[in-house]
């Protein structure tokens, strides 16, 4: 959008001369696609950057050229945004994370980049986005790295096994029999130590195909075992109380630690936790009828985080067994017992997490 000159700026770089000007902006993996409103919701302009370095530098220069830009929506803080989002706060720009637009709203509107670009800062103007965007740039994002990484070998692992396991079913009865009833262990050991080459044939290529996959099982094993021990020293660094608690190990406690982010105070207290988890209730009441159902929403992996807790709590621990039988007694169902004890364990969990990680984050001093 053409201007038929440029505004006089301050110090800070803001036009001196213009009123404020809200910011959305539609994040993709190569362009970002940029939209300006004023303050009354008027659109004042539309451009596409490149998702680098000078493109977000360009991104915020053309913006403020509109007004003074001190608030932003944009979709996708947490993957293709991410590195606009941090660029923008360095800026002192306040950037809040917006969700796609409703489907309802795309069926009467349509969709393009540029029209959800100005959905989020109409989102953003009107109040109806208020989430402040997960921080990416502390000892919990390390963390996330670390478990993706994991995870991904823990895949590869479980398949590998069972590729490995698939082929000896069809392997030469001699062969087969060498290798039945003994621990993946033992089997990936033995299998590692083939000599394909003693052979000919479909025996050969069978041999040669198991020994490489123990070898590669062996190899991801390595991998799961030096990832497991950066998560837990990461973990042990951040909130190593959380791992005093009953029944939560360093993976559940990695997750939460995921799930909450390296600012947790943008979380309004423990109810949002609980929210973030899936945990915390939700009003299905109509009429007459007043009832809460399980929330669907949420962190799935933080919820199952949760569950794992609770599930060993309920075999182990003394104290929950004996707030199940209470409970039980009481005419509750053992789900609604599960669901009650997350949500009693998010509470308590987030009173570590909260006070722990601006703690790690804060810079040393002088």
């Amino acid at each position: 959008m053409a201007t038929s000159s440029m505004p006089q700026h301050d110090r800070a770089g803001q036009p001196a001369n213009l009123g404020e000007a809200v910011l959305g902006v539609d994040t993709h993996k190569d362009i970002h696609v940029a939209a300006v409103i004023s303050a009354l919701g008027v659109l004042l302009g539309g451009q596409e950057f490149a998702a680098n370095d000078a493109g977000y530098r360009q991104l915020l220069a053309w913006a403020r050229t509109f007004g003074q830009v001190v608030r932003a929506g944009v979709e996708g803080t947490g993957s293709y945004g991410a590195a606009l989002t941090r660029d923008l706060q360095a800026e002192g720009v306040t950037v809040t994370e917006v969700n796609r637009p409703d489907r309802q709203m795309r069926r009467s509107r349509g969709k393009t980049d540029a029209t959800d670009a100005h959905a989020a800062a109409l989102a953003v103007l009107s109040g109806r986005a208020t989430a402040t965007p997960k921080a990416g740039d502390g000892q919990v994002e390390q963390m996330r790295i670390y478990k993706v990484a994991k995870d991904s070998a823990v895949k590869s692992r479980t398949q590998a096994i069972n590729q490995l396991k698939t082929l000896l079913v069809n392997a030469e009865p001699w062969l087969r029999a060498s290798l039945t009833g003994l621990t993946n262990i033992t089997l990936v050991a033995r299998c590692a130590e083939l000599r394909p080459e003693d052979h000919s044939g479909v025996t050969s290529a069978a041999m040669h195909t198991l020994r490489l996959l123990a070898r590669r099982i062996q190899h991801l094993n390595e991998e799961i075992r030096d990832l497991e021990k950066r998560i837990t020293d990461a973990v042990k660094a951040v909130a190593p109380d959380l791992l005093d608690q009953f029944g939560v190990g360093s993976d559940s406690a990695a997750i939460l630690l995921i799930a909450a982010g390296d600012n947790p105070e943008r979380l309004a207290g423990e109810a949002s936790f609980a929210a973030l988890c899936g945990v915390s209730p939700v009003e299905a009441s109509s009429g007459k009828s007043r009832r809460r159902r399980l929330n669907r929403g949420g962190n799935r992996q933080a919820n199952a985080a949760l569950f794992r807790v609770i599930l060993t709590r309920m075999r182990c621990d003394e104290r929950t067994r004996d707030y199940v039988t209470r409970r039980t007694t009481e005419g509750l169902s053992k789900r609604e017992i599960m669901r009650c004890l997350k949500r009693y364990l998010a509470r308590t969990l987030f009173r570590i997490i909260r006070p722990a990680i601006p703690t790690q984050n804060a810079p040393a001093a002088a």
